[in-house]
C-alpha cells in the first residue's frame, strides 16, 4: 500500500471514529429541539421537523439555571486557584531537584487518579465531618477536587518546567537575582502556557464534578449544575427534551472554550515532551 493510500485510509478511519464519538453530542442537540411526540417517533428523525426553540428559556427560568451555573463556576474556579497556588511550586521543585525516587513517588501518587470519586467520597466525607468542613460545603468540595486533581496538575506542569533551560536561571542568579526572583521573572513567564493548559483541564473537570457535590452539598442554593441536572431523574421521567436542553446549556460553554483553545491545549500538553 502506498503512503498516499495509507494516509487516506487513516483519514477515513479518523472521520468514522469522530462521527461515532460526536454522535451522542449531536443527538443531545437534536433531541432538545424535538416535541414530545417526535422524541418517541419510530423510526426516529435525525433532524427536528418543528424546532422547539422556547425550551431553552423555559428550562433556564424554571430550573433557576443561573444559580446552578454560578455555583459550578465558584467550585471550578476555587479548585483551580487552590491547585495552581499549591501545585506550581511543587511542580517546580520536583522539576529542578529530580531523581529516581522522585519519579517513583510521582508515579505512585499519580496512580491515585485511577481511584474513582465514588470510592474516595466515604473517607473524605468522614474526615471533613470530623474537622467541621461540612459546615462550609462548597469549600469542602473545592478541597476534595483539589486533592483528587493535584497529582495530574503537578505532573503536567513539572514537564513544562523541565522544558525550561536551567541555564537561564543560572544566568539570572549571576546577574543578582535570588532563586525566588529567577523563578518569578524567568521561569514562570516561560512556563505560563503549560500552567494555563493544566488549569483549563482542571477547570473543565471541576465544572462537571458530581459525586463530591452530591454527597457534601445538601443546600439546594449551593448545589452546582451537575447536581441540578440530576434533579430531573426519577422513576417516571419523561421530560427528555427539557433534560437535553439543560445539558445543552450546561456543556456548550465548555465545548466552545475547548474548541477555541484546542491548539493551545495540544501545544501545552506536548511542551515537555521534546527538549
Amino acid at each position: 500500500m502506498s503512503e498516499t493510500a495509507r494516509n487516506r485510509l487513516m483519514l477515513v478511519v479518523a472521520i468514522l471514529l469522530a462521527i461515532v464519538y460526536l454522535f451522542p453530542l449531536y443527538w443531545m442537540y437534536v433531541t432538545t429541539l424535538k416535541s414530545g411526540s417526535a422524541m418517541f417517533a419510530s423510526p426516529p428523525d435525525f433532524w427536528p421537523r418543528d424546532p422547539q426553540w422556547g425550551v431553552f428559556g423555559f428550562v433556564w427560568e424554571s430550573r433557576n439555571m443561573a444559580r446552578y451555573i454560578w455555583n459550578s463556576l465558584v467550585i471550578a474556579l476555587g479548585s483551580v486557584v487552590v491547585i495552581a497556588v499549591l501545585g506550581v511550586g511543587c511542580a517546580y521543585v520536583l522539576a529542578r531537584y529530580r531523581n529516581r525516587w522522585v519519579d517513583v513517588g510521582l508515579f505512585l501518587i499519580l496512580m491515585l487518579q485511577v481511584l474513582p470519586a465514588s470510592l474516595m467520597i466515604t473517607p473524605i466525607f468522614v474526615g471533613f465531618s470530623q474537622v467541621g468542613l461540612l459546615d462550609y460545603p462548597r469549600l469542602a468540595v473545592i478541597l476534595a477536587i483539589a486533592a483528587k486533581s493535584m497529582p495530574f496538575f503537578v505532573v503536567l506542569v513539572r514537564a513544562t518546567f523541565m522544558a525550561v533551560p536551567q541555564e537561564l536561571e543560572e544566568a539570572a542568579l549571576v546577574d543578582g537575582n535570588s532563586r525566588v526572583g529567577a523563578f518569578f521573572n524567568i521561569v514562570l513567564p516561560l512556563a505560563r502556557n503549560g500552567i494555563l493548559v493544566a488549569a483549563i483541564l482542571i477547570f473543565m473537570q471541576a465544572f462537571g464534578e458530581f459525586v463530591y457535590s452530591k454527597s457534601m452539598i445538601q443546600d439546594v442554593e449551593l448545589q452546582p449544575a451537575s447536581v441540578g441536572l440530576n434533579t430531573f431523574m426519577g422513576p417516571n421521567t419523561n421530560e427528555w427534551n427539557n433534560i437535553m436542553a439543560y445539558a445543552t446549556i450546561y456543556v456548550t460553554p465548555i465545548l466552545a472554550a475547548f474548541v477555541l483553545l484546542q491548539r493551545r491545549i495540544v501545544s501545552g500538553l506536548t511542551s515537555g515532551a521534546l527538549k
